[in-house]
C-alpha cells in the first residue's frame, strides 16, 4: 500500500520539495513537475494539420525535431486567453514522446513543500478530471492545480500523437 501511496505522488527533492513550473490557462494557475518540462519556447508558426483531433494544434519544427503541439486548454475544457506575446508553449517528454503544451503564459519555478499539498477537491477533480491531478499546492496566498502531463493524454491521444510524430518524422528525413 505504501508503494502505490508513493507513485501517486509527485517526485519530490530530498528535502521534501516540489520542483514546479507555474502557468495560466484561462485565469488559473497550474503546476507541472519541473522533471517533465524539458524546456519552454515562445508561441511560433504551428503548422495545422488536417482533420487533426481538436486538442492537437499542429506541429511545430524545434531545431529540426518535430513536436506535436497540444491545445491543454480543450483537453481541459477550459476557455483559454487570445493568443498574445506571454503565450508558451511547454515542451515535455511523456513516455518516449516529447510534446508541446500550449499555455497562457509561465510565471515562475518554484520550490513547493510536499506538506503544502492536499487531494484535489472532489469539485476540481470532477471539472478537470481525476486521472491527471495530482494534488492542489497551497502557496501563500494562491491555490495552485499541480497536473501530471503524462496523465493528462489518454491511451488513444498518446497514441494518435505519437503516429503524427512519426509521420511527421518519417516526412522531414526523405
Amino acid at each position: 500500500m505504501a508503494e502505490q501511496d508513493t507513485a501517486a505522488k509527485a517526485e519530490t527533492t530530498s528535502n521534501g520539495e516540489l520542483q514546479l513550473v507555474v502557468f495560466t490557462i484561462g485565469s488559473e494557475e497550474f503546476g507541472v513537475e519541473i522533471m517533465n518540462v524539458q524546456e519552454i519556447i515562445r508561441m511560433t508558426n504551428i503548422t495545422r494539420i488536417p482533420q487533426a483531433p481538436g486538442y492537437i494544434r499542429g506541429i511545430i519544427n524545434l531545431r529540426g525535431r518535430i513536436i506535436v503541439v497540444i491545445n491543454l486548454n480543450v483537453i481541459m475544457g477550459m476557455e483559454s486567453k487570445e493568443q498574445d506575446e506571454n503565450t508558451r508553449i511547454i515542451v515535455a517528454s511523456i513516455g518516449d514522446t516529447v510534446m508541446g503544451f500550449v499555455v497562457d503564459s509561465v510565471s515562475e519555478v518554484i520550490r513547493l513543500p510536499e506538506k503544502n499539498v492536499e487531494p484535489a477537491p472532489a469539485v476540481i477533480a470532477s471539472r478537470i478530471g481525476t486521472e491527471y491531478v495530482l494534488g492542489v499546492g497551497k502557496l501563500d496566498n494562491r491555490l495552485l492545480i499541480l497536473l501530471n502531463l503524462g496523465k493528462v493524454l489518454g491511451a488513444s491521444e498518446l497514441h494518435n500523437i505519437q503516429s503524427i510524430s512519426s509521420d511527421a518524422a518519417g516526412v522531414a528525413t526523405t
